[in-house]
């Protein structure tokens, strides 16, 4: 069975945006300028090569996550080129109950109950399944035990309030250590399997 993977950029307190949606305190917040260090971006970028599907809340696809990343993935002078590539090439997974059809290029809408939807995918043939966001979708996929693989990058910043992930979890969700690395910008990468 496949895996989903989930990568999401957090405050040290555990914040993945301010209270406004914004992620200004971010050492990189997906700008033209990838601002990580060259192991950090490596990283990220063989990551994002385990999996073959992106899962998509809605409103990021509306807001024009699949649109971005493709003028990334066509911009070869840009670092960001090959980890755009993988994101362009993934067949994306829109989760919605208000669309019943997709403009957007390899991209599938999943409009049935979230727990069915994503056990069906990770039944299918093929690589993992990944995650970036937003918001409540991943809040959604955490409380519903259905995140495999966490890796939550660390910022070095405390910004005091903002949207929380983890606030939907009814029980303690437990999880196994695989990995903790520090980067020189900073940034420390916490990977962790879900031990359920």
């Amino acid at each position: 069975m496949r895996k989903l993977i989930l990568q999401l950029q957090l405050s040290v307190d555990g914040f993945a945006a301010a209270t406004d949606g914004s992620g200004s305190w971010m050492v990189w917040n997906y700008g033209g300028e990838w601002t990580w260090d060259p192991a950090l971006q490596a990283y990220h970028t063989a990551l994002i090569a385990t999996a073959d599907d992106v899962l998509l809340s809605r409103k990021m696809a509306e807001e024009g996550f699949i649109g971005h990343w493709e003028r990334m993935a066509d911009n070869t002078a840009n670092p960001q080129s090959v980890f755009a590539g993988h994101i362009r090439d993934a067949r994306k997974v829109v989760f919605t109950h208000t669309l019943d059809r997709s403009d957007w290029p390899n991209t599938v809408l999943a409009t049935g109950d979230l727990t069915e939807e994503v056990t069906a995918l990770k039944r299918q043939q093929g690589k993992n399944l990944i995650v970036f966001g937003g918001v409540s979708f991943v809040s959604a996929l955490i409380a519903a035990r259905l995140i495999d693989e966490y890796h939550l990058i660390i910022n070095p910043a405390i910004i005091g309030r903002g949207m929380p992930v983890f606030d939907k979890v009814k029980d303690i969700l437990g999880l196994s250590l695989v990995s903790a690395t520090a980067y020189p910008s900073g940034i420390t990468v916490l990977h962790y399997r879900y031990a359920g």
